[in-house]
């Protein structure tokens, strides 16, 4: 059950940062906006993935690589809002999202690995 909800809460995210990257692209930002795309919508390819890993160590190692992706994706987001890219409102909610999911893969990753031990 836990793991649906991480699937769809970066369903969710990844959702929210293609419209992102639609917003940005309007001014003419490539860079950040092609960086940020990338990143972000990767955390929930790798958690899809995830769910048919071929055992526990796949699993985990698919989860900490989305881990990896949301980190990125939160630089960008500070970036963005650095920049004047994004307001603040539009970082505090996108930002909280991702730290969202950053804890929950992490649970998800320690869970894992203490079960096969």
């Amino acid at each position: 059950m836990k793991e649906n909800k991480l699937a769809e809460l970066s369903m969710e995210f990844s959702v929210d940062i293609i419209n992102l990257v639609k917003q940005i692209k309007e001014h003419r930002e490539a860079i950040i906006s092609n960086q940020i795309g990338r990143s972000g919508t990767s955390i929930g390819a790798n958690i899809h993935e995830a769910q048919y890993a071929q055992g526990r160590k796949d699993f985990v190692s698919k989860l900490e690589i989305a881990l990896k992706e949301a980190s990125e994706t939160g630089y960008w987001l500070e970036l963005l809002h650095k920049t004047n890219y994004i307001d603040e409102q539009a970082y505090k909610t996108l930002s909280a999202k991702c730290t969202s999911l950053r804890v929950m893969m992490i649970a998800s990753c320690r869970t894992a690995k203490e079960n096969t031990k």
